[in-house]
């Protein structure tokens, strides 16, 4: 009795079915799915909505008149408020490290962060993950630097999405700029400009 040779076309077919479920069944899944779509964001496919000049009339921000009071806890557990960031412009990002494209998106959030007048523009990274651990261990293990935050109570209406990554843009008045949902590219001129153009529509 003989037996056939095993083909290697064969062998690969297997071995690549075989290395997809070790990506997919394990904690391989996010890292690697969220590098192919940092890749993919490379190529422009994915642009962020640019926040419009504000249409309203340039006013100063009152503690009073500031409309989001959203509570939250830095990263070692020290209590903070949205409405603390007012008179500048504020993009909110809602993330968790188990999800491949707000992973995907984070370095050009970073690399935007570095490049901003931080007097002006603030970052608020907001994880939902149970598990603040994990948040914290891929802001370590990546070097992150924009600050990070958890949620200390349920997001407002405003803020809430039914689906991550979601960026807000929040003007210096509290009023919300630009909203977009999904991955996207944030590390352009053009964006940044825009940014910048919002900050300085406020009469601080």
């Amino acid at each position: 009795m003989q037996f056939s040779k095993p083909k290697w076309g064969t062998i690969a077919q297997w071995g690549g079915i075989v290395a997809l479920l070790i990506v997919l069944l394990t904690d391989l899944r996010t890292p690697v799915l969220g590098s192919v779509q940092q890749g993919l964001l490379a190529t422009g496919l994915w642009r962020p909505t640019l926040p419009p000049a504000p249409a309203q009339t340039p006013v100063q921000a009152t503690r009073t008149s500031y409309p989001h009071n959203l509570s939250l806890l830095t990263l070692d557990g020290k209590p903070a408020n949205l409405r603390d960031l007012q008179g500048k412009v504020v993009l909110v990002n809602l993330w968790a490290s188990w999800c491949p494209p707000c992973m995907a998106e984070m370095p050009g959030l970073q690399k935007l962060y570095h490049q901003v007048d931080k007097r002006k523009v603030a970052f608020v990274m907001i994880s939902l993950d149970q598990n603040p651990d994990k948040a914290r261990r891929v802001v370590a293990r990546k070097g992150y630097t924009f600050p990070v935050y958890f949620p200390a109570a349920p997001l407002p209406p405003a803020f809430d999405s039914e689906s991550i990554p979601t960026t807000l843009i929040v003007g210096p008045n509290g009023q919300i700029a630009a909203r977009h949902e999904g991955m996207a590219d944030y590390d352009t001129p053009e964006f940044k400009a825009a940014l910048e153009k919002l900050a300085g529509s406020a009469r601080l």
